[in-house]
């Protein structure tokens, strides 16, 4: 493993090349639900700057990521080269929830493609950067992006994606405030 100062050109290119990324998040409560979530889809990630990473937060089943980020901010987002040379990206830090009409969420909307069913963006302020080999990493190639979500979420509207976010994305597992609270 080896640690870095910031993100460099060499690990941008690699984060920007990544078809998928991890993100993992934790509550402080010892008996809490540590959250594993996999993203992708493209356009959905960005690299602000050397301590900066972003990544649109779309609508789903769940909105643990955002309960542990309003109770703690921790959290760390992990990519794993599946195709090339063997290498693991980890970017710790402290990240936080901006939604429509917060002026950070609308300074870095631009960012992102246009995808239905936002319900905000992860921004996170990195203070540690490692990779690793992954030598252990299964090759495997890119098919392409699935398009279930982003349909689903077209044909709910955004009226009905409000009504969904509302019943399923209040809490977390835990029972921490999420979204809307």
């Amino acid at each position: 493993m080896k640690l870095h100062e910031s993100i460099t050109d060499r690990l941008r290119a690699f984060i920007e090349k990544q078809h998928v990324f991890f993100v993992a998040t934790a509550p402080l409560a010892a008996d809490g639900r540590v959250n594993l979530s996999p993203k992708g889809l493209d356009g959905t990630f960005a690299v602000v700057d050397e301590h900066t990473v972003a990544y649109l937060d779309l609508t789903g089943s769940g909105a643990e990521t955002v309960a542990h980020l309003r109770e703690n901010g921790r959290i760390t987002v992990m990519f794993c080269a599946f195709e090339g040379p063997p290498n693991i990206v980890r970017l710790h830090g402290h990240g936080r929830h901006t939604v429509p009409g917060e002026g950070e969420f609308d300074s870095l909307r631009e960012r992102f493609a246009d995808h239905p069913g936002v319900r905000g963006i992860v921004v996170v302020d990195v203070d540690r950067v490692s990779d690793s080999c992954g030598y252990a990493v299964p090759l495997m190639s890119h098919e392409g992006d699935r398009d279930l979500l982003t349909s689903w979420a077209g044909h709910r509207g955004e009226a009905g994606l409000e009504t969904y976010r509302a019943t399923k994305n209040a809490t977390s597992i835990d029972g921490l405030p999420a979204l809307g609270s």
